[in-house]
């Protein structure tokens, strides 16, 4: 059966392969940017290769939680129902430390930038077939400190990527608890995976592209993944496994999203 799928990040990357794999599968793909003419290039291409002509897309830059709210607004109006939410979008080097709302560019973007979109989609995503959120962590995964999360401190890029993986592995479990209704996945992609943004990071990688891809593709759609909501699934291991400890205590994911909320009524 077809679905309706949303992939962030998705012009270039796993999260442009992912779509390229669901739309080729006949699925309705719409994949999402911060470049206009990349966002339009990406779903030509996709077109093309799938012979699928449903294939669209949304512009939003998520370092602006203005612009996140506003593209959710643009998906609510565009869409019916929602069937799989991939969180792809992230960053990890960037010449800017600190948006334009105050907030480590890290943290935003990987982290609270999701959190918003998904929560503001959530009627959408209720209304689904068997509905699945799949939030990218990482294999880095580092105790999230209130002043990173705020933006008032500055610690290294590595530091606070790490701290902002584990902040969307934490409010992954508690979503997946709050959303009985939902799958919930957290998910390592891989390490080092041939991408755009290891390249900048590292200047090399470990493994191709296609193992984030392909992991990303059977956790949207195999049936076998559909009782697994808030299990953290590592994919240097190609198995669940356990994640950070920091995850698995309610007081600490309790706090984290009640600071996350002060932090964006304070935005917004």
């Amino acid at each position: 059966m077809s679905k309706t799928i949303l992939i962030t990040g998705s012009t270039d990357g796993i999260g442009k392969l992912t779509a390229s794999k669901l739309a080729s599968e006949g699925h309705t793909v719409y994949i999402h940017g911060r470049n206009a003419t990349k966002v339009a290039e990406t779903i030509a291409v996709i077109k093309a290769e799938s012979n699928n002509e449903h294939i669209d897309g949304f512009l939003a830059d998520f370092s602006s939680m203005e612009a996140v709210r506003a593209m959710a607004s643009e998906v609510k109006e565009k869409l019916t129902t929602l069937d799989v939410l991939i969180n792809n979008a992230g960053i990890f080097k960037s010449r800017q430390l600190f948006t334009a709302d105050g907030l480590d560019m890290r943290m935003a973007v990987n982290y609270i930038a999701p959190y918003l979109l998904t929560t503001s989609l959530l009627p959408l995503l209720k209304k689904g077939d068997h509905t699945r959120i799949i939030n990218l962590s990482s294999a880095a995964q580092s105790s999230v400190i209130d002043s990173v999360l705020a933006g008032t401190k500055e610690e290294s890029q590595q530091e606070t990527y790490a701290q902002s993986k584990l902040a969307l592995l934490m409010w992954s479990f508690h979503l997946a608890i709050q959303e009985p209704a939902l799958t919930v996945i957290p998910v390592n992609p891989g390490s080092l995976l041939n991408t755009n943004m290891v390249k900048e990071a590292y200047g090399h990688h470990w493994s191709p592209a296609d193992k984030g891809a392909s992991i990303l593709y059977d956790l949207a759609t195999n049936p076998s993944y559909a009782s697994h909501s808030g299990d953290y699934f590592d994919n240097d291991k190609g198995s669940f496994g356990r994640a950070h400890t920091d995850a698995y205590s309610e007081e600490k994911r309790t706090h984290l999203i009640t600071t996350t909320q002060q932090i964006l009524k304070n935005i917004l």
